[in-house]
């Protein structure tokens, strides 16, 4: 029988600007570090790729048994309350057998909060 694997997506806006990305797949490398045999990728809902789709499509063609997205807002705003269940949706479609949860977005999360406080307040360097 075939061990679940469990794979990640970290899910943002997107960008044309290429400098934007950096922050969002240093969380992944940093995850792909942590824990090398959980497969994560990036995906954006518009600017660039890939897609929603396109990651999911990927993740389950290596082998995903169950895929976590993260929706890495600051708050759940519009793309995480309306855009994100409908992108969803189409993933439960195009992959039945394949369970995928959604967190709450990252900026949601009580320590989030308390390291952007902790950062916001550090005393300016030298």
């Amino acid at each position: 029988m075939q061990q679940a694997q469990a794979a990640i997506i970290l899910f943002a806006h997107g960008s044309r600007d290429p400098l934007w990305r950096l922050p969002l797949e240093a969380v992944a490398a940093r995850i792909a570090a942590q824990q090398p045999d959980r497969p994560v990728l990036c995906a954006y809902l518009e600017l660039c790729t890939p897609s929603l789709a396109d990651a999911a499509r990927h993740l389950v063609a290596q082998g995903a048994t169950q895929v976590t997205v993260v929706p890495m807002f600051l708050g759940t705003g519009k793309h995480a309350r309306e855009d994100l269940p409908l992108l969803v949706q189409d993933l439960h479609a195009a992959h039945p057998t394949v369970p995928f949860h959604v967190q709450t977005a990252i900026g949601e999360d009580p320590r989030m909060t308390a390291l952007m406080a902790e950062i916001a307040c550090e005393a300016p360097s030298a």
